[in-house]
């Protein structure tokens, strides 16, 4: 495990800490949800067993967070740090989902923008690995900046190989984006 991959991030919006075992029930009441994943090439990680698989694979990455609504701390998600390439100085942000109360507001942009000011205090490049079939979560990342540079079949921890397509953000591409907009 390499600690800085699961540092507490916090913002307005956003509360993130390490994810615990303990966390289990109170994400998966989130998680339990078909239609957040409708649009994931593994469309039954709502079931319970499926999403034991997703989580064993979150706390085995040593890069998961546990989301939280910053103001009322109620989980809303989760996300991950994974393949930090320190070599290529290159890091994956993914496994990411977020209730659907908190879908069409501003909570995807604000866990970004916290997941990649870090990643950027050590990383000069981000990757994202995102299901082909998943156009929400596509549109959502080039509005943060990233671009499309490859597609690839990967396979989920414990699961099939879907298609991904693969985009990425480079540290000067994201410094120039928050300055000019101010994020």
């Amino acid at each position: 495990m390499t600690p800085f991959l699961q540092p507490t991030l916090q913002n307005e919006r956003i509360y993130a800490r390490p994810l615990q075992h303990e966390d289990f029930n109170a994400l998966y009441a989130v998680a339990s949800d078909p239609l957040i994943w409708e649009q994931h090439p593994n469309k039954d990680r709502y079931k319970r067993d499926v999403f034991e698989n997703y989580f064993r694979g979150a706390m085995e990455s040593g890069g998961a967070f546990l989301i939280c609504d910053a103001a009322t701390r109620q989980v809303i998600g989760s996300s991950r740090y994974c393949n930090w390439n320190a070599e290529a100085r290159t890091i994956e942000i993914g496994y990411t989902f977020i209730a659907r109360d908190h879908w069409g507001t501003t909570y995807n942009r604000a866990l970004k923008t916290l997941m990649l000011d870090h990643a950027f205090t050590f990383a000069e490049a981000v990757q994202f690995f995102i299901g082909a079939v998943n156009v929400r979560s596509q549109n959502a990342i080039t509005k943060l900046g990233a671009q499309k540079i490859a597609e690839r079949e990967t396979a989920y921890y414990g699961e099939s190989k879907k298609l991904d397509f693969i985009y990425e953000i480079s540290k000067s591409t994201w410094t120039a984006i928050r300055d000019a907009k101010q994020l």
